[in-house]
């Protein structure tokens, strides 16, 4: 930990540096203000200044890492960006200052290299984060985890664009995330750092997404995969009538059994906890104070990562056609894999300004032979972080 964390009076506030200038930062902006024990330092953006008249802190913006990292205690990544962000959080992490993340798709692309650099973790808020929380919960209550699921109430993996206009407008996000929410993408990139990070598999390519109205019967089904596979498992669950949250069902020593019962947990040998919601940078705050607090990693990519999110195209695309960024596009959607199995993939957090090298059909793969991929330090960290 940072000289400067362990050495603070506990009166000194500690500053706090974000990246991101969107929905989440500006939440967090707001929740950081409410507090006695927090200060914000600088917010990194690559918005142009003069036009950020709607930002809550506007006095605190900069275009420069120097000027957001001289003197913070800690950084909150929260832009969704990833060649950029990589960039900056090795400064920062260089320099020995803590990372916190709320962004799944750089962890799963750059983060398993990021963690040889120093101290970096997802927020629990969003899904990984929220399964590493409740993980925590249920290895102290005893049981063992099988399966470490995601609840998603929809999924079009082709949808249109005024599709997405309309749902953006109404949630006040944007195109590129309603999309990459919409078409599975963010659920395979968010149960492929839950897989990489808490140490699980997956069943197969694109995980199973069982469509079950109930978690408790889609986690028990997904249980005795795990059990016949002989390992937790990641996975989703689809359905309009389940909560927006997660789950883990879990095993324990058959002389529980009667305990679990009488809890109205059922009669096992599978057991289902579910955590009915998540509130994204509310929750980051938990984990900003767990690592000011000197706690440990609450989950990263891993050092030795397995599984990655191939890109997909959704259509027919030409030799020579240029992709300017694949997650959240009506170009490609992503699909967890094993890295052994496919070795040759596009990471599709690495499918940004891509040149196609030929025609590639609805539903294939990318792989690097098919595609031309700029040289960038995200691309030189997917090579050492995922051993290729």
């Amino acid at each position: 930990m940072p000289q400067s964390l362990t050495d603070s009076l506990d009166t000194e506030k500690r500053r706090i540096g974000l990246i991101g200038s969107g929905f989440i930062s500006k939440g967090l902006v707001m929740l950081i203000e409410q507090r006695d024990d927090l200060q914000l330092h600088r917010i990194l953006t690559r918005s142009r200044l003069e036009d950020r008249q709607d930002f809550p802190r506007r006095d605190l913006l900069t275009n420069s890492p120097e000027d957001l990292l001289d003197g913070a205690d800690l950084i909150v990544e929260a832009s969704g960006d990833i060649c950029n962000s990589t960039a900056v959080l090795e400064m920062a992490l260089e320099r020995r200052i803590p990372v916190v993340t709320m962004n799944a798709e750089l962890q799963i692309t750059t983060g398993s290299y990021l963690a040889g650099k120093g101290f970096i973790t997802e927020a629990e808020g969003d899904q990984p984060g929220c399964l590493a929380a409740l993980r925590e919960e249920v290895l102290q209550m005893g049981l063992s985890p099988l399966v470490y699921g995601n609840l998603k109430n929809f999924l079009n993996h082709n949808p249109t664009l005024e599709e997405m206009r309309f749902w953006a407008g109404k949630s006040g996000n944007s195109i590129e995330n309603i999309t990459s929410f919409t078409d599975g993408t963010k659920v395979q990139i968010e149960q492929a750092l839950v897989a990489n990070g808490l140490g699980a598999a997956i069943i197969k390519p694109g995980l199973c997404g069982l469509a079950r109205d109930s978690v408790e019967a889609g986690g028990i089904e997904l249980a005795k995969k795990a059990k016949a596979l002989g390992s937790p498992i990641s996975d989703y669950l689809l359905s309009a009538k389940i909560p927006p949250g997660v789950f883990v069902t879990a095993e324990c020593d058959p002389c529980h059994k009667v305990y679990l019962r009488y809890y109205k947990m059922g009669e096992g040998p599978y057991y289902t906890l579910v955590r009915n919601y998540h509130l994204c940078h509310f929750e980051a705050m938990k984990t900003i104070d767990r690592v000011l607090g000197g706690g440990r990693v609450l989950i990263n990519n891993s050092l030795r990562p397995r599984i990655s999110v191939a890109a997909i195209a959704k259509r027919d695309l030409p030799a020579g056609y240029l992709i300017k960024k694949a997650i959240g596009s009506f170009d490609m959607r992503g699909e967890a894999v094993n890295i052994a199995d496919q070795p040759d993939h596009i990471p599709i957090g690495l499918v940004q300004n891509a040149r196609l090298e030929e025609d590639i059909r609805a539903g294939e793969m990318i792989s690097f032979d098919r595609a031309s991929i700029p040289e960038s330090l995200a691309l030189h960290c997917w090579e050492k972080g995922s051993g290729i």
